[in-house]
């Protein structure tokens, strides 16, 4: 296969992250963008020939706008790949296991709660978001758990219990706390993005964490194709390695979820093209779906910032829309297959 994707991907990102720097209400050129970064770079001399304006737009709003779209559609896709290796199921995502409903609950939680307008008001929401989506991992795992081992039927199961439990309850306080429904719905369709640097920088080591580790598992995932008995046979700590891609995966999702909101089908969709486009090497998926997470959801992010501009639709409409055909189209592609 050679570099020719990860160049292909890399050209696609670089692309798509310019064009969602330069479109809004104010179109900033590429090529002004590339003057403006240039002019940061110690010892060149580049001469301002663009409005002050523009470098607040730039660094203050849309730079890191795009960051953190990007690592969030990163996140969930590397996450979202993980998880199908792991099940090996094409059809699995990074809310399988009741990360988005843990989230959930517990950002409308903490939305009901009247926080001081300092720092703590400000990330209260993303900070419950992601220790909820972590905490129901947990239990899920502690439910799922047999022994030293958790089955992955049974893990999927407990996960759909606790998700549906979570969902309830997430659905009765957003009917009794009407003021707060515009924006504990935003949140659930994935219109929650803080604005600024903060949230990027709050967000990044968790990323980077989780997305390594799941990088270093791309060997892993391929022997566990051959399922779990096979894998010990061949030497493999099997429940060890898997609780390790949960954990990365669910802190990675969990990530995520606190600081973009809860989007759909970004991890679902982006792993099953890569898989179809490059193969099923999973060591060659895990990062293609890195560079390719975050190319679709920055599309999605500049098609939910423009259909109705001024107004902007929250991204996970706009992934929806789009995934919720392509689930269909894979669950058929799948029974057509006889895996079934």
């Amino acid at each position: 296969m050679g570099l020719r994707p990860y160049v292909l991907n890399v050209a696609i990102l670089a692309v798509v992250f310019i064009l969602s720097i330069a479109i809004g209400a104010v179109f900033i050129p590429p090529l002004t963008q590339i003057r403006m970064l240039l002019a940061h770079i110690p010892g060149l001399t580049v001469v301002q020939n663009w409005p002050e304006t523009f470098n607040t737009i730039v660094y203050d709003i849309r730079l890191p706008h795009a960051v953190l779209i990007l690592l969030a559609g990163s996140a969930l896709a590397c996450s979202g790949a993980a998880y199908q290796g792991l099940f090996r199921n094409p059809l699995a995502d990074p809310y399988l296991i009741g990360v988005a409903s843990g989230a959930g609950l517990a950002a409308v939680i903490a939305m009901t709660v009247h926080w001081p307008q300092t720092w703590l008001g400000l990330y209260a929401v993303p900070g419950m978001a992601f220790v909820g989506a972590l905490l129901t991992v947990f239990i899920v795992y502690a439910l799922a758990r047999t022994g030293r081992a958790a089955p992955t039927p049974t893990l999927i199961l407990a996960g759909v219990a606790v998700s549906s439990f979570a969902t309830s309850l997430t659905s009765f306080l957003m009917l009794r706390s009407s003021a707060e429904l515009r924006r504990a719905l935003a949140y659930q369709l994935g219109g929650a993005l803080l604005p600024g640097w903060e949230p990027v920088l709050a967000m990044l080591p968790y990323f980077l964490i989780g997305v390594t580790v799941l990088v270093l598992s791309g060997f892993t995932l391929n022997v566990l194709q051959f399922g779990d008995e096979q894998a010990q046979q061949m030497g493999l700590a099997v429940e060890r390695r898997k609780l390790i891609i949960i954990l990365a995966a669910s802190l990675t999702t969990a990530a995520a979820v606190a600081f973009a909101g809860i989007i759909g089908f970004i991890g679902l969709v982006v792993p099953h093209v890569i898989r179809i486009l490059w193969g099923a090497d999973y060591r060659q998926i895990m990062v293609l779906s890195i560079l390719a997470g975050g190319s679709a959801l920055l599309v999605a992010d500049i098609v939910a910032r423009t259909v109705l501009a001024p107004q902007v639709l929250p991204v996970g409409i706009i992934t929806a829309l789009v995934g919720a055909p392509f689930f269909l189209w894979v669950l058929r592609r799948a029974k057509s297959a006889g895996s079934w």
